[in-house]
């Protein structure tokens, strides 16, 4: 028998002075066995700051055919389709023919940079793609906000974000390695 998700319960109050976007949200995240609690807290990263009444997570890791955080019309089209470590380039090529806005959330400390050596240039000719760095220590620092019930005020102001639980906060200073053109 096949290991099942773990389950969190997680409550954002999300204040985004960047984006006037002020709100609260109620998420289940479902941690797939496989998955660290740092790849879960890079996901509800991604979440934190794409945040938008329609902004869903996915089947992710079980489904081939989506991304694990999107953003669909009414329509059905897809608006924003989210990717996370360092994926690769056919795979973004596709995402990006089928969304209006890729982003890629990139994380595993030192070898992003050379990964991105290797994939910059392939990747700049997506001008719906932007990609982000997050650094392993807000990796690790976001980790020790993880429980199975988290309670999180979110801060975001000029590039910052602040995670706080009635504990500690975390300062996030995601790096944008490739910005949508």
């Amino acid at each position: 028998m096949a290991p099942k998700s773990t389950v969190f319960k997680v409550n954002l109050q999300i204040a985004d002075m960047d984006r006037h976007y002020y709100q609260d949200h109620q998420l289940t995240l479902a941690q797939h066995p496989s998955e660290t609690d740092g790849r879960m807290m890079v996901r509800l990263l991604a979440f934190i700051i794409n945040a938008s009444a329609d902004l869903v997570f996915t089947k992710g890791l079980c489904v081939d055919d989506e991304p694990e955080l999107w953003e669909k019309s009414l329509a059905g089209e897809i608006n924003l389709w989210v990717e996370f470590g360092q994926a690769d380039e056919k795979w973004l090529r596709k995402a990006s023919g089928r969304a209006k806005a890729v982003q890629l959330f990139a994380y595993g400390g030192r070898s992003v940079p050379i990964w991105w050596k290797q994939n910059e240039q392939a990747l700049a000719r997506y001008h719906n793609l932007k990609v982000w760095n997050i650094a392993e220590e807000s990796v690790t620092a976001m980790t020790a906000l993880v429980s199975r019930t988290m309670a999180l005020q979110v801060s975001i102001s000029e590039g910052q974000i602040w995670l706080s639980d009635s504990q500690q906060s975390v300062l996030v200073e995601p790096e944008i390695l490739k910005d949508i053109t």
